[in-house]
């Protein structure tokens, strides 16, 4: 009986493990082909959908540009903010930026300057090497609002990179907050934002809070006294992947592929105990026939 209890319980996991294994999940929804995009040759080279704002060239990009110096390839702040001519919401941003050489002030009054998202969020620009400030106020904090979670700036006069993903706020009709928006921040390959939640726009006066705003912006670099370089400056507009629900999701089945070798192996035991227990049952039945047929030979 025992052997019978073994084979019964082999056959039931061997059917079931068939079973799941010939089912594929399906999510009922019909995709498009997401776009083809080429990156760059290295990860700061802008890629084949971005929109450069800045090549080294010129800031015809930015509305008051040409109150701005450019030299070498960067673009150094000389008299008031610049913003895009052109308006986005929901980006990937690319922005490089240096701190001046020569290091004078200290605190906010040391290589200050700002990235300001549909020109209201602030991501900060400040040298923050070996300089110390309000945390919610240094490099890669969304000022007044959250510290970064690291401090990675690199020495006066080097290249800082920040690559930033911003979800843009959406809002009711009737005004209110429907989602808020997040900002991502990479600073250097270091991650400084992790899908922080804004809490308004940015404000060295008010606590944050939201007011209902277009649904695109322009990007703004801050003119805070110093001579902070940008250079390299590019987005990708950001838009959700596209597909249609055709059904709920579901289950199919799948020709069943071959069973490895360790499962080849419990079916030979299966069938193995399975013919021994046939055996150990026919046992007394043979030796019966056996006893009737010396009996019968001893009478004759």
């Amino acid at each position: 009986m025992a052997y019978r209890s073994l084979v019964v319980i082999l056959a039931i996991v061997f059917n079931v493990c068939s079973f799941a294994e010939a089912q594929e999940w399906k999510s009922g929804v019909d995709w498009q082909e997401p776009p083809l995009v080429s990156p760059g040759t290295t990860n700061d080279q802008a890629p084949s959908d971005a929109i450069v704002l800045f090549n080294g060239t010129d800031l015809s990009a930015f509305e008051n540009g040409d109150k701005w110096l450019v030299e070498d390839g960067a673009a150094i702040p000389k008299g008031g903010e610049i913003r895009t001519k052109q308006h986005f919401g929901s980006m990937q941003l690319h922005v490089e930026w240096s701190a001046p050489t020569e290091v004078k002030g200290s605190g906010q009054g040391r290589g200050n300057s700002g990235i300001f998202l549909m020109g209201l969020y602030e991501v900060q620009v400040l040298d923050s090497f070996e300089n110390e400030t309000y945390f919610d106020g240094q490099a890669g904090s969304i000022y007044k609002q959250t510290a970064p979670l690291a401090n990675a700036m690199r020495k006066p006069g080097e290249w800082n990179t920040y690559d930033i993903v911003f979800n843009a706020p959406v809002f009711k009709v009737n005004g209110d907050v429907e989602t808020p928006g997040y900002v991502t921040l990479i600073h250097n390959g270091v991650l400084l934002l992790n899908h922080f939640e804004l809490l308004g726009p940015t404000s060295y006066v008010d606590a944050p809070h939201y007011v209902p705003h277009a649904e695109t912006g322009p990007i703004a670099l801050q003119f805070h006294g110093d001579p902070v370089k940008f250079r390299n400056i590019w987005l990708r507009e950001l838009k959700p992947a596209v597909g249609h629900r055709t059904s709920a999701g579901f289950h199919i089945g799948k020709k069943a592929e071959p069973k490895p070798k360790a499962d080849k192996q419990v079916k030979q035991d299966a069938e193995k105990a399975k013919e021994k227990a046939k055996a150990d049952e026919d046992s007394p039945k043979v030796e019966a026939e056996k006893k009737k047929a010396d009996v019968k030979a001893v009478g004759e």
